[in-house]
């Protein structure tokens, strides 16, 4: 779609407490119209998700082919874990539901490698190369993997298994609030986590988002490690944005 010059897509992002969308200008990875939010329905079934992805279509009157952000491992369009979604979405075609409710062409995507997608392009990560490691930093921690700006798709580095656990169970925001610690006690724990994918992967560059990217001066001064780490730019758009580039075309 395109106003003049410009062309749009519609991005929707489907987090485990609210469902946003918004028009998004792709040459500059601006929103073009308002971000419409809807709280996520409980339980987030493939049904009550559906509904809620038409409801924000309708908003925008929208009528060519979006693009969706999972909270979810996806794979050629289809759903394959279900860590952080309701377990009856395992092997459910997200593309052929989100169509199907829509009557529109949908590409759907792991959420953090949308953020990642929207952060290499615009944000933080533009112009790197190499390998670079984005990380959301919420109630659990999403990864996206890029090789000389290309992803590698569904990572999932918050799984990892670290002193016999989840990654994201000690280094994720929320435990710092779960275990009531200080900026700096948590900033440890992730320095610790990094330390760890450093030798994994020997990354170029680390990109931090989720919310605690906004208070960065709180704890990133506290992890040295041998890695550049950075802020993520496009904060709570990365989602919308990053969905709305993997739209089909058309």
């Amino acid at each position: 779609m395109t106003d003049g010059a410009t062309e749009l897509g519609l991005g929707i992002d489907i987090g485990g407490t609210g469902m946003k969308a918004a028009i998004v200008n792709l040459g500059t990875g601006e929103l073009a119209s308002d971000r419409f939010r809807i709280d996520t329905p409980h339980p987030a079934t493939p049904t009550t998700i559906a509904e809620v992805v038409r409801a924000l279509i309708d908003h925008h009157h929208w009528t060519r082919p979006f693009g969706a952000a999972l909270p979810a491992v996806v794979r050629q369009g289809s759903v394959t874990s279900a860590a952080n979604i309701d377990d009856s979405w395992i092997n459910v075609s997200s593309d052929e539901l989100f169509s199907n409710s829509t009557g529109l062409d949908v590409c759907t995507v792991n959420d953090a490698d949308a953020a990642g997608l929207a952060e290499m392009r615009f944000g933080a990560g533009r112009d790197r190369h190499g390998v670079v490691i984005l990380l959301t930093l919420g109630t659990g921690i999403g990864s996206a993997l890029f090789i000389d700006g290309k992803l590698v798709p569904n990572t999932e580095f918050g799984h990892l298994e670290l002193d016999g656990q989840d990654a994201e169970l000690r280094a994720a925001a929320r435990a710092r609030q779960r275990d009531d610690l200080s900026w700096k006690q948590w900033a440890k724990r992730v320095r610790y986590y990094l330390e760890h994918l450093e030798k994994l992967f020997s990354p170029d560059l680390f990109i931090v988002g989720g919310g605690v990217s906004r208070k960065y001066e709180n704890w990133l001064p506290h992890v040295k490690i041998s890695t550049e780490i950075v802020p993520a730019a496009m904060a709570n758009n990365a989602g919308i944005v990053g969905a709305a580039l993997v739209a089909p075309t058309g």
